[in-house]
C-alpha cells in the first residue's frame, strides 16, 4: 500500500512536471495549457456520455434480472479516466483517454473477470421466470443467527409476483 501510495503521490507528479516542461518548451507556454485545458474538457465530455451509456446498460440489465458486473467494472473505469483527465498532465491525459476507448475497457473486463475466477470467487446469477438458474455454495442452505443450518423448503423454485411503483 505505500508503495502505490508513493507513486501516486511522488512518482506520477514528478513524471507530468517533467514531460509538461518538456512540452512546454517545445510548443511554448500558452499552447501547453491551452491543450492541457482541451483534454480535461474533451474527457469529461466523453466519460459523461460513455457513463449515461453504461448506467443505462446497467438498468437494463437489472430490469432483466441480470447482474451488471461487466457494467461496474466499466463503471470504475470511467471515473478513474475522469480523474485522470482532470488531473493537469500530459501522462495521465493519456492513460485517461486511453480508458476511454471500449476495447481498451473490454480487456480490462476480461482481465478482472479473469483475475476474479482465478481468486476463487463464487458467482452468483440469477434469471427469473422459470429460466436457468445458478447459485452460489450456499444457495441451499440459510444460515439462522444461532449458526445452524437451515435446509430451504423452496430449493429450486421461482417465485413469481408483482410489483406496483409508487413516485
Amino acid at each position: 500500500m505505500f508503495r502505490l501510495l508513493f507513486v501516486l503521490f511522488i512518482i506520477i507528479p514528478i513524471i507530468e512536471i517533467s514531460v509538461l516542461m518538456q512540452v512546454g518548451a517545445v510548443l511554448g507556454v500558452w499552447p501547453t495549457i491551452a491543450i492541457v485545458i482541451f483534454t480535461a474538457w474533451l474527457g469529461a465530455k466523453y466519460v459523461r456520455q460513455q457513463g449515461l451509456s453504461t448506467l443505462n446498460s446497467v438498468q437494463t440489465k437489472m430490469a432483466q434480472g441480470q447482474m451488471p458486473s461487466d457494467e461496474i467494472v466499466t463503471g470504475l473505469m470511467l471515473l478513474v479516466a475522469g480523474v485522470f483527465l482532470v488531473t493537469p498532465g500530459f501522462v495521465t491525459d493519456f492513460f485517461g483517454l486511453s480508458l476511454l476507448i471500449p476495447n481498451v475497457r473490454n480487456a480490462i473486463v476480461a482481465s478482472v473477470k479473469t483475475q476474479m475466477k482465478n481468486s476463487g470467487g463464487h458467482s452468483q446469477h440469477f434469471q427469473f421466470h422459470g429460466q436457468h438458474q445458478q447459485h452460489n455454495d450456499f444457495s441451499s442452505q440459510q444460515e439462522n443467527p444461532f449458526n445452524e443450518s437451515i435446509q430451504s423448503p423452496h430449493k429450486g423454485q421461482t417465485l413469481d409476483g408483482e410489483f406496483e411503483r409508487k413516485d
